[in-house]
């Protein structure tokens, strides 16, 4: 087993400014919003991973259970040197495409991608050891804005699972599909895990459990705020909402002020107020209709060859290569 390399263009630093930034836009704006991302520290990592497991959350076993359908298929069309996972986490999924892609006999390379080095670091090692004739070249970035740092070299394929693709609005959607593409060599892969648009009756509870795990998760955006920015939010003060947008096509996760607020924020000396019953949007999670998302993927540049769904349309995968 070679030790695995691990290349770090994001300190915690940089996270703390891009933090500062977001907050200071979101929460200064009309109506308020902080993205997604900063659910995620540990607290919020493990909150999520309880959610993956809750009866009504079917998109990750979902889309587990389609990729171990469809891996061989998979691996026969891609034959990738060098596998590519953008937002890695813990690459639990990843072990069925590793195993899939080194019993086809290309792959030669695991390259995870991930915000949190030690995570990353953790996973690394773990998929070393298991793997001991694969090479694993972390890289700790932030996907949206670092992709040119992925190692070149070898035939690649990237994977963006989970249904993350989701969390950005359409022009967002657009920039960073475009940016995959330019990153990319012709003949290399993207392969895309998206949820599909189905009964709300459905997808509503998946993202508002009766556990509450979700609510949880939801408010750790202002745990995080506290922690990292010195804020003084009362996180129990904010209740948890998800709706279904129809015109959209996507569930929004906001937070409600249950009274009147008034919040500061000394990394930023600033002061935000808000009136009860104020919605502050803390998520996006657009679902698709796959042939929308494969005219999305042409328009950025990809050519669709492959697309994949569960035996309820819940879920599919999208192999496209770049032209």
């Amino acid at each position: 087993m070679t030790a695995p390399l691990l290349d770090i263009h994001l300190t915690d630093d940089d996270l703390t400014t891009a933090l500062r930034t977001d907050a200071r836009t979101g929460l200064t704006a009309e109506p308020k919003s902080l993205p997604p991302k900063w659910f995620y520290d540990a607290r919020g990592s493990e909150l999520f991973e309880r959610i993956t497991e809750l009866p009504e959350y079917y998109p990750t076993r979902t889309e587990r259970a389609l990729l171990a359908g469809v891996v061989g298929e998979i691996a026969a069309a891609a034959h990738p040197e060098v596998l590519v996972e953008l937002g890695s986490g813990s690459a639990a999924k990843t072990r069925l495409l590793l195993d899939a892609l080194t019993a086809e006999g290309s792959l030669k390379t695991y390259v995870p991608q991930d915000v949190s080095a030690s995570a990353l670091r953790g996973a690394a090692e773990q998929i070393a050891t298991e793997y001991p004739n694969l090479a694993v070249h972390g890289v700790v970035s932030d996907f949206t804005a670092t992709l040119h740092n992925l190692p070149r070299g070898g035939r690649r394929m990237i994977a963006f699972l989970g249904g993350t693709i989701g969390n950005l609005v359409p022009a967002e959607r657009a920039e960073f599909l475009a940016d995959i593409n330019e990153v990319l060599e012709p003949g290399e892969l993207l392969l895309l895990g998206a949820g599909l648009v189905i009964d709300p009756a459905i997808l509503v509870p998946a993202y508002d459990d009766a556990a509450g795990v979700t609510a949880e998760f939801n408010r750790n955006v202002l745990h995080v705020l506290n922690h990292r920015l010195g804020a003084d939010f009362a996180p129990e003060k904010f209740e948890h909402i998800a709706v279904w947008d129809p015109d959209n096509e996507w569930i929004e996760m906001r937070l409600r002020a249950t009274e009147p607020i008034t919040a500061t924020i000394d990394d930023l000396d600033l002061t935000v107020d808000f009136a009860a019953g104020e919605q502050m949007r803390t998520e996006i999670s657009a679902k698709f209709r796959p042939e929308a998302l494969r005219t999305e993927l042409t328009t950025a540049g990809f050519a669709p060859t492959h697309t994949w769904t569960d035996p309820d349309a819940r879920f599919a995968l999208f192999l496209a290569e770049r032209r």
